[in-house]
C-alpha cells in the first residue's frame, strides 16, 4: 500500500471586531505602549466582547471560512479536532458544539488541550488519521477565547493574551507533500510556571477561589521565556537539520508568545527576518490559535512546494516542531 501524507489544502480564520490597544491597555493597569512592545512585541490584540458568545463561535466562522474557500460540505467532513484551553464549558468537547452549529453530522469529533502547544500537537494527532487511509477530510480547529481566564488587573499577563481562531483542511495525498517529520516534547516539570491554580480537580471552584482570583491565568514569566527559547529552537533546528533543509528557502511558522523567543529561534536555525512568519503585533498570543491565524495571513505567499518548519512551546511544559511540505 502507498504511503500517504496529511496535506493542508486550505485555511480559514476569524478574529473579534474589538481592538484592545496598548494605549488602551495602559489605562487599565500599569503599563506602557513602550513596555509592552520592548518586552513582548504586541501592538495590539482582539478580544470577543458580544453577549452570549464563545469559543465554538469563533471556532465556527473560522470553520465556514475555510468551507467557503476551499468548496467543502459539512457532511463531507470525517473527523473535527479542536484545539483550545478555553472551551466553552468542561464538557461537551467545544468541537462537538462547532459541529452541531455548522451541521457536520457525519464526523466524530474531539478536543485537544495543550496550551500553546495545542496547535502542533492537534496537527501531528490530525495527520495520523489521514495517513490511516480511512480518512479523507479532517478539519483542525485552534480556536481560544483567551479574555474569559485573563485577570486585567495582573500587568504580568493581560497585555499578552488575545481571542481568534483558525481552521485548516487536511486531506491525504500519496505525493510528498504536507506533513512531513516531527520533533515533539513534554516536561511535566514545567507546570508550576504556567497554570491556572483553581477549577479542575485538584482545587474545585469555591467561593474562596473566585474570591481569590485563582481562576485567571498564572505565569512566571523569566521562567517560561528561558524554557521556550531553548525548546523551541532545539525542535525546530532539529526537524531542519535531519531533513536538511535550506534556510534560505525555509518558512517558519512560530508560535505567536513573545517576539524576542521568535527572533531567538530564527536566529538559530539561520534563517532571513523574511522568512519568518508574524503577526504577534496585531493579535497578540491567541493560544492554539496563533499558528492557523499565520497561514492564513501569509497563504497567498505560499507557493507549492514550499518548505515550513511550524513550532510551539507551551503549558505543561510541552514543546514541538513539524516539518511541512505545501501543497497548493
Amino acid at each position: 500500500m502507498e504511503k500517504l501524507h496529511a496535506v493542508i489544502k486550505g485555511v480559514g480564520a476569524y478574529v473579534p471586531d474589538y481592538v484592545l490597544t496598548n494605549d488602551e491597555l495602559s489605562r487599565m493597569v500599569d503599563t506602557t505602549d513602550e513596555w509592552i512592545m520592548s518586552r513582548i512585541g504586541i501592538k495590539e490584540r482582539r478580544l470577543l466582547r458580544e453577549e452570549g458568545k464563545a469559543t465554538s463561535d469563533l471556532g465556527a466562522e473560522a470553520v465556514k471560512n475555510l468551507f467557503d474557500k476551499t468548496g467543502t460540505k459539512p457532511e463531507e467532513v470525517d473527523l473535527l479536532i479542536c484545539a483550545t484551553v478555553t472551551p466553552d464549558m468542561r464538557f461537551p468537547a467545544t468541537s462537538c458544539i462547532i459541529c452541531d452549529k455548522l451541521g457536520i453530522k457525519n464526523a466524530f469529533a474531539f478536543d485537544l488541550t495543550s496550551g500553546c502547544s495545542g496547535f502542533v500537537y492537534a496537527l501531528s494527532t490530525a495527520a495520523r488519521y489521514v495517513e490511516s487511509g480511512r480518512y479523507k477530510k479532517v478539519v483542525l480547529v485552534g480556536a481560544e477565547v483567551m479574555s474569559s481566564i485573563i485577570d486585567y488587573t495582573d500587568r504580568a499577563t493581560c497585555p499578552i493574551f488575545g481571542d481568534g481562531a483558525g481552521a485548516v483542511l487536511l486531506e491525504p495525498t500519496a505525493e510528498a507533500y504536507g506533513v512531513l517529520d516531527e520533533e515533539m516534547g513534554t516536561d511535566g516539570s514545567g507546570r508550576t510556571h504556567l497554570h491556572m491554580k483553581a477549577g479542575g480537580s485538584l482545587m474545585p471552584p469555591t467561593h474562596e477561589t473566585v474570591d481569590q482570583r485563582l481562576h485567571y491565568v498564572y505565569q512566571e514569566g523569566q521562567a517560561v521565556f528561558k524554557w521556550a527559547v531553548v525548546k523551541m529552537a532545539d525542535v525546530a533546528e532539529a526537524v531542519m537539520k535531519r531533513n536538511g533543509l535550506d534556510p534560505d528557502k525555509t518558512w517558519l511558522v512560530p508560535h505567536q508568545a513573545n517576539l524576542r523567543i521568535i527572533d531567538a529561534v530564527a536566529r538559530r536555525m539561520e534563517l532571513s527576518p523574511e522568512r519568518v512568519m508574524i503577526n504577534i503585533h496585531k493579535y497578540g498570543n491567541t493560544t492554539a490559535a496563533t499558528i492557523p491565524l499565520l497561514l492564513w495571513e501569509w497563504e497567498k505567499k505560499l507557493q507549492k512546494g514550499d518548505d515550513l518548519v511550524i513550532c510551539a512551546f507551551g503549558s505543561g511544559f510541552s514543546w514541538g516542531a513539524i516539518w511541512l511540505k505545501w501543497a497548493y
